[in-house]
């Protein structure tokens, strides 16, 4: 598969926010107090990697498939660290950084809204819908985090 110069220029930039999440979680992980937000931001660093390696892929011009993973989201159930009563320099810390990592993943979803139909093969926009979806599920386990943490 040939991709046309706007869809090389397309994935690249995409690829440029999927490395930024990817370093931000790293980041992130290692400023976390709560290790199960530590692990949060751990599991979705590797989800980045590999929307980054799915991106480098259609780059050499092969589409990876997709199972359209919607469920990531729903069933995550993160454990309480912090009382909801509570406040310490240490939850409003981590509230911080699940905050600001909301915001990076309805950033980045959206980018994926609008750049999904700049492509002609079918199967790139359902990769890129599939993870769009995936960006959405990421964002959704961070407020799950909040909410269990008394942060939201």
């Amino acid at each position: 598969m040939i991709l046309s110069e706007k869809e090389r220029a397309v994935i690249e930039d995409l690829q440029t926010q999927e490395k930024s999440c990817v370093e931000k979680y790293g980041r992130y992980a290692q400023q976390a107090k709560d290790p199960e937000l530590k692990n949060l931001f751990q599991m979705l660093q590797e989800k980045e990697r590999t929307h980054f390696s799915s991106l480098a892929d259609v780059l050499k011009g092969q589409v990876p498939s997709c199972n359209c993973n919607d469920s990531d989201g729903r069933n995550y159930t993160p454990k309480a660290t912090y009382t909801e009563i509570a406040v310490s320099e240490d939850k409003m810390q981590d509230a911080f950084l699940a905050t600001d990592c909301i915001a990076t993943e309805k950033l980045v979803s959206g980018e994926y809204n609008t750049e999904v139909f700049a492509f002609g093969s079918s199967d790139i926009r359902k990769l890129l819908a599939d993870i769009q979806v995936e960006e959405q599920n990421h964002a959704e386990m961070l407020y799950k985090y909040k909410m269990a943490n008394g942060m939201a």
